[in-house]
């Protein structure tokens, strides 16, 4: 990836379109933002493949971010993230999603490069549609 700076931050041409990233969040994707979503969509995209290896598809993961706590000094860094995993599907069941938010956390990644730093409290429900 290559960035360029213009006039309200810095763009990146992806294979999808321009990623405009600005402190501004009217100009574009605010870095924090991009850093939660990241976590977040890597635990959903990690909770899929564990959800179909042990035969319980998904029907929809939705992905709730509850709360975001940055700091107050100068650097505003992220401290704690809430992230709430709606799954949905009938073949889902309450007594394996322990060990299936384990093996996300475990296995996702961007988690995996931010414990220790971030404090990430996953919670989850289990719905029918």
């Amino acid at each position: 990836m290559q960035f360029h700076m213009t006039e309200h931050g810095f763009d990146t041409e992806t294979e999808f379109g321009t990623l405009h990233i600005a402190s501004n969040e009217e100009k574009g994707f605010r870095p924090y933002q991009l850093m939660v979503a990241s976590i977040a969509a890597c635990g959903g995209g990690v909770m899929r493949k564990i959800l179909d290896k042990m035969r319980m598809p998904a029907d929809d993961i939705a992905i709730e971010v509850k709360e975001v706590v940055r700091s107050d000094d100068d650097a505003s860094r992220i401290m704690k993230i809430h992230l709430h995993f709606t799954v949905i599907g009938s073949d889902i069941t309450e007594e394996k999603m322990p060990r299936i938010m384990n093996l996300t956390e475990k296995n996702c990644s961007m988690l995996q490069s931010v414990m220790g730093c971030i404090d990430v409290e996953k919670t989850y429900e289990i719905s029918s549609k």
